[in-house]
């Protein structure tokens, strides 16, 4: 790239890129699915497996391994993933003005795994119990820490900008309408608890515990209130958090997530819990959406629906609590006596691509429902999710291949960043479980129903 003609910002940062690339995948999937004029559906394997008897209900939801792979229309769907997000992002490297002749090898290399990690994910005995986020870093983890990540691929090791235009991507299917189904209560659990928790985890790292690392505080909290790595990204942009902060807090978000998502239905089916109160608690608690889905899936549809609406409403908040880290951090936590933080420099530190994932709601709700109905966004939908987990997943195969707990332990200062994990998370669970309780035990405020 000529380095004497710099590419505008606009076209040049990650963020803004992610939100083009994002939109370019959302209007593709529009496109295909309104018109009928092409495919566009991303490649997906279906639950398969080998030499275990299955009852009757259970082998009608599995197909065939080889069937899978023997089918064109598999590999074409496998070929339309592959060319549109290695095409997508790999103008996107350029622009940045990195090399594409690094690039290609490396994406190629970590799609490759990508696509393992997919093929691993949906065998049927492992897809019960964990999706594909936790294989995803599982694999990564054993190639870092084990034979560790080869120079070439690391050009294509790049988790916040396969994030980012995942979250942009899964934008579209935050409706604002999912609020009003749920009313004052989704926004009691959601909008309530998480500001507090914050708040909670910022005095207790700063005051208690004493981390001097402020914009690692803040990104943990922010993963630990809302949901995980999305918000951690989005909070370590708006803090000008290190990258090797950001990964402590992923990684150890994550960790937690898998317990979390394991754990946490089996617990709420032993108290006896209310299905709908039970998937509340889980959509506010647990950090990754994609975890939250799997276990509100556990209890039941009534729960996972609960589950999915207090984390989509929760979703909602990532952009104002990264504009006011942004500002708080701007005018409070970097203000020196003799410099004084203006405007512009909160507009620096603010996620661009957070507008995009705005921008894409408010287009799906407000143009496209209206227009061409509930069905027709549902159908899109359907689409943009595996483009979504597809970006999702090599971010999570990223983290996994920049993990290295040998460094992840120098960094942990004592075990405090650990205990601040812990800590703010049962703050979270016990509050959210009150504001849960208060809301929807049926005491106080009549329950609703979700259909």
């Amino acid at each position: 790239m000529d380095k004497s003609k710099p590419v505008p910002a606009f076209w040049g940062k990650e963020d803004w890129q992610a939100i083009w690339i994002g939109f370019i995948v959302i209007l593709l999937a529009c496109i295909a699915v309104l018109t009928k004029a092409f495919d566009f559906s991303a490649v997906k394997f279906a639950t398969w497996t080998v030499g275990e008897t299955l009852s009757e209900a259970a082998a009608a939801k599995v197909t065939s391994l080889g069937a899978q792979l023997g089918d064109l229309a598999f590999w074409r769907k496998f070929l339309v993933t592959f060319v549109t997000l290695g095409v997508l992002f790999t103008l996107g490297v350029k622009l940045q003005g990195e090399s594409v002749k690094k690039y290609i090898p490396a994406f190629i290399g970590l799609f490759v795994i990508a696509f393992a990690v997919r093929l691993i994910s949906a065998e049927f005995t492992l897809n019960r119990y964990l999706e594909w986020a936790f294989w995803a870093l599982l694999v990564g983890l054993l190639i870092s820490n084990t034979v560790g990540v080869p120079k070439w691929l690391k050009p294509a090791i790049k988790t916040e900008f396969y994030i980012k235009t995942g979250l942009v991507i899964m934008g579209f299917s935050v409706l604002f309408s999912n609020i009003a189904k749920f009313g004052l209560y989704g926004l009691g659990i959601a909008w309530i608890v998480t500001p507090v928790v914050i708040i909670f985890m910022w005095w207790l790292g700063t005051k208690i515990l004493k981390i001097d690392n402020k914009p690692l505080v803040i990104t943990l909290a922010s993963a630990t209130s809302v949901c995980g790595t999305s918000a951690a990204i989005a909070t370590a942009a708006a803090s000008k958090a290190k990258k090797d902060d950001l990964s402590i807090a992923v990684s150890i978000s994550i960790i937690f997530t898998i317990l979390m998502m394991v754990f946490e239905p089996m617990l709420i089916r032993a108290c006896g819990m209310s299905n709908i109160m039970g998937g509340s608690l889980i959509g506010g608690t647990i950090d990754s959406t994609g975890a939250v889905v799997v276990a509100g899936t556990a209890l039941g549809p009534e729960a996972q629906q609960a589950a999915v609406l207090v984390k989509s409403i929760q979703n909602i908040l990532i952009g104002f609590i990264a504009f006011f880290v942004a500002l708080f951090f701007a005018t409070r936590v970097d203000r020196t006596g003799t410099t004084k933080v203006g405007a512009s420099e909160i507009w620096i530190r603010f996620p661009k691509f957070i507008l995009g994932f705005f921008a894409a709601s408010l287009i799906a709700s407000f143009l496209i429902q209206p227009l061409c109905g509930a069905d027709q966004v549902g159908a899109i939908n359907k689409v943009l999710d595996q483009y979504k987990n597809w970006a999702f997943v090599l971010a999570f195969t990223s983290i996994g291949l920049d993990t290295n707990f040998k460094e992840i332990a120098k960094q942990m200062q004592g075990g405090k960043v650990l205990w601040l994990y812990i800590i703010g998370q049962t703050f979270n669970i016990l509050l959210t479980f009150f504001a849960v309780w208060l809301l929807l035990s049926g005491k106080f405020f009549p329950v609703p129903t979700l259909s």
